[in-house]
């Protein structure tokens, strides 16, 4: 059976890879075969695999809305759209819990021209700049145009020093992110011009997903609990992770919940937190 991408592209249907999908997000085997078994007879040659993934995600949540919203975190990190604004937000603060000293759209002179930096990054006095690239698209991928041009900004602020964290710091290093993919000639040029890259599954075991798995900093986007009005309620109040949402005890007060879904969203949230 073919399936079809957003972008277009028909491939076959993997059974193998909805599975495992399922399981990643915390479902156990037996339940993931068995979610499979149940959207099948509604799956037919052609369908899309924004209709497989909400077939799927329909019947995790009906077992666990933490499941659910694990297996959601794609497209809760795409709902930090759609200018990207929060998702720079969001890749600050990952950095943070990695123990890095962070600042956010900065402006700096360059060599040349000035430039508009949407991080800045500091640990054991080396400084990076980091580049992100949004898509709104599950299926967009950032092509090798993008890091050529991020490292000639990179080289047009490197030889000069600036007062950042401190006094008479200078760039050292380069990073471009993106919510989605690189392609292949982006990352063959990466690694030979030793700009460093993050994606979404990009480096091999390190990539945004692992890293908000690792550190638990699920966007707040990807609860099943609120709506789309109530998580922009929150993000304006800089309220940008699930953790963020139950440690900040002011949070509920502008979303102005009933006592039986403020429990619910609570309950999810900790099951989320606490995997």
């Amino acid at each position: 059976m073919k399936i079809k991408k957003n972008s277009g592209e028909i491939v076959e249907f993997d059974k193998a890879k909805l599975v495992k999908s399922l399981v990643s997000s915390g479902a156990s085997l037996r339940m993931a075969k068995q979610i499979l078994h149940d959207i099948q007879p509604k799956l037919f040659d052609g369908i899309s695999s924004k209709k497989v993934y909400s077939l799927a995600f329909q019947k995790l949540k009906i077992v666990s809305k933490a499941n659910a919203a694990r297996y959601s975190l794609k497209n809760g990190i795409t709902a930090l759209g759609p200018a990207g604004f929060y998702f720079e937000k969001f890749i600050a603060r990952i950095f943070e819990l990695q123990g890095y000293q962070v600042m956010t759209n900065v402006f700096l002179e360059g060599n040349c021209v000035s430039h508009e930096l949407d991080i800045l990054i500091k640990k054991d006095s080396h400084i990076a700049m980091i580049e992100c690239k949004f898509h709104t698209s599950l299926d967009a991928k950032t092509d090798v145009k993008v890091p050529m041009y991020i490292l000639s900004r990179f080289n047009d602020l490197n030889k000069k020093k600036y007062a950042i964290f401190a006094n008479n710091e200078q760039i050292s290093k380069c990073w471009l992110t993106t919510n989605s993919k690189f392609t292949s000639e982006a990352v063959k040029f990466a690694e030979c011009s030793g700009l460093e890259l993050l994606s979404w599954d990009y480096p091999l075991g390190n990539g945004i997903k692992d890293l908000v798995n690792r550190f638990n900093s699920y966007p707040i986007t990807c609860l099943t609990t609120l709506t789309s009005a109530e998580k922009e309620i929150l993000l304006l109040q800089d309220i940008l992770t699930v953790y963020d949402l139950i440690h900040h005890e002011k949070s509920f007060e502008k979303l102005k919940l009933s006592e039986t879904r403020m429990k619910n969203v609570k309950v999810e949230s900790n099951q989320l937190l606490n995997k």
